[in-house]
């Protein structure tokens, strides 16, 4: 138990915690709650004239065009609903390119005389909100002084229900655009790419012979890790409160090392916060499906299920929302930082990704015999012809300051995009290279050798968790997102690429078909040249061994080891040229989110720096000059009293002071001065200052592990990663 005051009544308060009081109605059904708060297709098929409720499910299912007309209608229908259910405002909710959400709320309560009002919601105002443009960021895509922005109904992303004690909110996820059209926001580029995707993936079908099919989408199921800290460690850590992750901290004696934590039993507290959690998310209609202890001590995962990659992306930003208000509710905080801890694993957030609709549902699925599955082989073909092509692109997807702690070490992918295949597929593509596949790898079955247990089926591959892009069985994980990012500029970034792939292959087809050559004659040659020209981006080996960089870099593939590294992929003239060609972006666009990357690095990095230099000056400094008078004294007392004085301890404090001091000074300096002139000059400078922090924190985590521990101020590893 820690013996400054500080800490140990933070020690205390924690152990002293009194739960929230129960939520759970033992006599609510399973599954009754489920959507509860959602304006679901159900609720609007009880709610709309039959006319208005065939266009609205045209235009979510089948892609048409929105119609105007049902807008009334379906706004006077979700107000009701909204009474219903006790709301009293709404609010246009929108993602700008802060990468958090956004919300203007209004009134449904409007006065009509003599101090009486009226509920109302007009179609025009389920359409379009104007929410003040000029205070988010743009990337130079508008002036400071013009505010004028516009919100857009999202019709394939349902509106719902944000409870709270004093008054419910009727929330409608809509787009963000400037006056003249430009994205503003995170939303708009995904429904443009992921139109663009569906249109490509629809002419490969219709090849196969498919006809009268909804619309394809793509689908997401992203996996969210994250810490959870008890409220008072958290307050007492202003590198916690103020940039999400620990400035300062020696390594524990107990880190990770032992792998006890992962899928262990979940500790009482925070299983009352999961089932807390999911309930709420349950109302809100997300999927949540798996909940498990993650690798490091303080370290959790949950994961929904597949869902549109629209939905998926919108219920993702509600999903943390939700996460961060439950967690205060149990009087913890909910950390999504990529790396809130140095020296055990940090968080991610594997994004799987597929494509498909109700009807085929994945197509990528490659059934137990993938070589006679040629539909499954041009999908799984041009996944590997867009990440070979455009792996930069899906590096800079995840580029942040806060990614960059976590990518590359022996707990994260590496920053070199590459796929695993697994050894069935990458067999049947060794095969097809060579001229046809004429076999697939079996699944086997497993005889434990207790009579008691069943036979067990086995895959015909293992899975490989170093590599950022990992075929597993029916999808693609994306394993490379930080935890703390919005999932939708990776899902932008893979449904152009893939339109891309898929418009290629598909355009290649029809030109084979048109010329008389026979269809699976056309497929088989296609394939061969994929995988001939594209396989350099399969790697099925260990994606942590320095024998991997070598190899990559001898088969042409970029390794952008840092997000400054990466911003330049944005703009490159591929990029611009793939973006304008399927309307996701245009120039103007990519440049401004080019701006913005460079600008949030920067006042990342330097927010870190302020807090570095703050905390080493006022509160580590004093402390562990404090001690270093205290055995000063001690040594002048005992050379007084005629006793030698042994001088190590001093000397072991001395020294590491002097270099705080001296690093301190160092950062100082940096921070004062000129940064630049352009966005990426600023990012540039802020980079410059990382090594100058870390010298400040060696210095400081050494004085950890020698400063008494009455005087040490802050919560250390120990106590924040176990006591819970």
């Amino acid at each position: 138990m820690s013996g400054n005051a500080v800490r140990l009544q933070a020690i205390n308060n924690v152990e002293g915690y009194v739960p929230p009081a129960i939520s759970f109605d033992p006599g609510e059904a399973p599954g009754e709650i489920f959507g509860a708060n959602v304006f679901t297709l159900a609720e609007m098929r009880l709610r709309l004239p039959k006319s208005v409720y065939k266009s609205v499910v045209a235009t979510i299912e089948k892609g048409a065009k929105l119609d105007p007309a049902v807008a009334d209608s379906v706004a006077s229908v979700m107000k009701d609903w909204a009474l219903s259910k006790g709301a009293t405002h709404y609010a246009h909710v929108f993602y700008p390119m802060t990468g958090l959400t956004a919300e203007k709320h209004d009134s449904f309560l409007e006065p009509v005389g003599d101090g009486a009002t009226l509920a109302e919601f007009a179609g025009k105002t389920l359409i379009q909100g104007e929410p003040d443009a000029s205070s988010f960021p743009s990337g130079g895509l508008r002036s400071t002084f013009e505010a004028r922005g516009y919100t857009g109904w999202d019709v394939t992303s349902p509106a719902y229900i944000l409870e709270n004690p004093n008054g419910n909110t009727l929330c409608i996820p809509t787009v963000f655009v400037s006056m003249t059209g430009e994205a503003l926001d995170y939303k708009t580029p995904l429904l443009r790419s992921q139109q663009a995707m569906g249109a490509q993936a629809e002419r490969i079908l219709k090849l196969f012979g498919h006809k009268d099919f909804d619309h394809i989408v793509s689908f997401c199921g992203p996996e969210q890790e994250y810490f959870l800290v008890d409220r008072h460690f958290f307050l007492a850590r202003p590198d916690l409160i103020n940039s999400g992750r620990t400035l300062f901290g020696a390594k524990p004696p107990k880190g990770q090392e032992f792998d006890d934590h992962y899928f262990g039993a979940i500790p009482d507290r925070v299983l009352a916060f999961m089932m807390d959690t999911e309930r709420e998310l349950f109302k809100l209609g997300i999927p949540a499906k798996t909940r498990h202890n993650e690798v490091a001590p303080g370290q959790f995962e949950i994961a929904p299920m597949f869902e549109r990659a629209n939905i998926a992306a919108d219920h993702q930003q509600l999903l943390m929302t939700t996460f961060r208000n439950i967690a205060k509710k149990h009087g913890m905080e909910c950390l999504f930082h990529e790396k809130p801890f140095a020296g055990v694993n940090g968080s991610g957030k594997h994004v799987n990704f597929s494509m498909g609709n109700a009807q085929f549902g994945s197509l990528l699925v490659p059934g137990d015999t993938p070589h006679e599955n040629a539909q499954f082989l041009v999908f799984c073909a041009a996944v590997i012809r867009a990440v070979h092509k455009y792996g930069g692109l899906l590096r800079v997807s995840v580029a942040s300051a806060t990614n960059d702690h976590r990518l590359g070490a022996n707990e994260a992918p590496p920053a070199i995009i590459s796929i695993f295949l697994g050894d069935q597929l990458a067999d049947v593509f060794e095969q097809i290279a060579k001229g046809a596949a004429t076999s697939s790898k079996g699944k086997g079955t497993m005889i434990i050798g207790v009579d008691t247990l069943p036979e067990l089926p086995t895959d015909p591959g293992d899975r490989n968790r170093t590599s950022p892009f990992a075929f597993t069985g029916n999808r693609f994980e994306f394993r490379a997102p930080g935890s703390g990012q919005t999932i939708n500029v990776p899902m932008i970034i893979l449904n152009t690429i893939m339109a891309d792939s898929l418009d290629y292959m598909a355009t290649e087809l029809e030109k084979a078909v048109d010329a008389g050559t026979d269809f699976d004659s056309a497929v088989q040659t296609l394939l061969t040249e994929i995988i001939t020209e594209h396989g350099a981006v399969v790697f099925n080996g260990d994606g942590y061994s320095e024998n991997w960089q070598v190899e990559a870099a001898a088969r042409g593939l970029p390794n952008l080891k840092t997000t400054l590294d990466a911003i330049p992929e944005l703009v490159t003239p591929e990029a611009i040229e793939v973006f304008e060609k399927y309307g996701v972006f245009n120039s103007r666009e990519l440049h401004s989110r080019e701006e913005v990357r460079y600008e949030t690095y920067a006042l990342t990095v330097n927010v870190e720096a302020k807090l570095t230099l703050e905390i080493g000056s006022t509160v580590i400094l004093p402390a562990a000059v404090r001690y270093q008078t205290e055995l000063a004294q001690n040594v002048a007392a005992l050379k007084a009293a005629g006793v030698d004085a042994d001088t190590t301890l001093l000397s072991a404090v001395s020294t590491p002071v002097s270099e705080l001091t001296a690093a301190l000074a160092a950062l100082k300096a940096a921070l004062g001065a000129h940064g630049g002139d352009t966005g990426k000059e600023e990012a540039e400078h802020a980079a410059s200052m990382l090594p100058l922090m870390d010298a400040v924190r060696a210095a400081a985590d050494t004085l950890e592990g020698v400063v008494a521990d009455d005087l040490w101020p802050l919560p250390t590893y120990q106590e924040m990663l176990y006591i819970l």
